[in-house]
């Protein structure tokens, strides 16, 4: 009942009709997202890159992925670049934030969406979102980490559950792509998901 309610709300701010897809709800498919970022507080963070893959049924769809390099407006810090990897050279060409925003919201219309700490994500683009279309994303979220969260506590209640994606991917088994990279991050929630849902936690 509240879901709906803020849904309402949101489309009532929605100022472009062009992003009314977003309020079409997709049930087919959703899309694994993540985003790279020049730090870890929301209201600082400019974006670096995103990268999002389409999963239906079973399948990740890798030829229907998304990925783009954006350009900051502020000069990159060596701290964030020994992170994410990308120095001011692989973003100098990049997208404007909102042109890259506006494309990733073409691609991903009314799925819902999914993530390891995808709350922080979807933050990061709500600042670009809001500015877009007068309103935030509205797609139901699907956090991989509180799937496996209900995973491990069935099997062993009360025990402390390690949530870091390392250790994610070593008990799931997933293979490991390199980390820090939009699509391979993306890709890689899509896989945790994938295998959480065979073993009926999806």
């Amino acid at each position: 009942m509240l879901s709906r309610l803020k849904r309402q709300w949101q489309h009532r701010l929605l100022k472009d009709p062009r992003y009314s897809s977003l309020f079409e709800e997709n049930h087919e498919e959703i899309v694994s997202l993540d985003c790279e970022t020049t730090s870890l507080k929301v209201a600082e963070a400019e974006l670096l890159s995103i990268g999002a893959v389409r999963i239906a049924g079973n399948r990740i769809l890798a030829s229907q992925s998304f990925y783009v390099l954006v350009k900051p407006t502020r000069k990159l810090e060596s701290r964030n670049i020994s992170i994410h990897g990308l120095r001011p050279i692989d973003v100098s060409s990049g997208l404007d934030a909102h042109e890259a925003v506006s494309q990733l919201l073409d691609f991903i219309g009314g799925r819902p969406l999914l993530g390891y700490y995808l709350e922080y994500d979807i933050a990061v683009l709500n600042k670009y979102v809001r500015q877009i279309s007068g309103t935030t994303l509205p797609n139901r979220q699907i956090e991989v980490s509180s799937r496996f969260y209900d995973y491990k506590f069935k099997q062993n209640p009360g025990a402390y559950i390690d949530l870091r994606l390392a250790m994610l991917i070593e008990e799931l088994q997933v293979p490991a792509l390199p980390r820090h990279d939009a699509l391979n991050d993306a890709m890689t929630a899509g896989m945790l998901y994938l295998t959480l849902k065979q073993r009926g936690f999806g």
